[in-house]
């Protein structure tokens, strides 16, 4: 059994269809992204699954329907780092809590795990997210998602707007995350070589619909996706 299994998602606002029965499933401890070119629906998908737009189908994980809202999707091993960031502006450490909000343990550990990983946030700890870098934020991003401790973590463009170097870091520790803690990463990305340079399985998403799917060897291989998706 998949542990995120979507049949037929349809979404979008203002009562029109964005996303047209999109059917994925992504396995425990897999890397599944999700390519397309502006406008094919990466996002909508991305918001649909985190509860922050209504959405028909079905959606299940670990077998179970997936919730309605955001925080009981929280609940049940689903985070988000949001395109655009996201982040209050509040502390970094407020930030932090804010991500363990569901938790009903102690979050010191996790807290000290991810200023450790992200060291620029462990000197900007008592900063307000406002005031940091991009790069900064985005870190802070991914970090709040992990700290209620996802099965899944969905990931929607985290490379926009930041330098290559920060980019190459930043997918580095998702692929050690992935590696050591068995979390499973749904990445939405336009930096297409490098979301599938840790990647098991592409979707390829055209006017939300899936246009095509399989393991990242095949669309390395296919010249059409390379032009259009890798640039070569």
């Amino acid at each position: 059994m998949s542990l995120l299994e979507v049949t037929g998602l349809r979404a979008g606002y203002g009562g029109r269809d964005v996303l047209h029965g999109l059917d994925m499933q992504v396995d425990a401890g897999q890397v599944v992204v999700v390519l397309g070119a502006n406008g094919a629906g990466k996002t909508t998908t991305m918001r649909a699954l985190a509860g922050l737009i209504s959405h028909r189908g079905d959606v299940t994980i670990d077998g179970a329907p997936l919730g309605r809202r955001p925080d009981e999707i929280v609940r049940q091993g689903v985070s988000l780092v949001p395109q655009g960031r996201g982040t209050l502006d509040i502390s970094v450490l407020d930030n932090l809590r804010v991500g363990a909000a569901v938790r009903k343990d102690s979050v010191d550990e996790d807290i000290e795990r991810w200023i450790t990983t992200f060291p620029a946030l462990g000197r900007r700890a008592n900063q307000r997210a406002g005031t940091l870098s991009g790069g900064e934020q985005q870190m802070l991003a991914v970090a709040r998602a992990l700290m209620s401790r996802p099965r899944l973590l969905l990931c929607d463009e985290p490379s926009l707007g930041l330098a290559p170097i920060v980019v190459q870091e930043l997918f580095a520790t998702l692929a050690d995350i992935n590696r050591t803690d068995g979390t499973a990463l749904l990445i939405v990305e336009q930096n297409a070589e490098l979301a599938m340079d840790i990647a098991d399985t592409v979707y390829l998403l055209e006017v939300g619909t899936i246009a095509a799917e399989g393991p990242v060897e095949r669309f390395r291989e296919d010249d059409t996706v390379r032009g259009a998706y890798l640039g070569y």
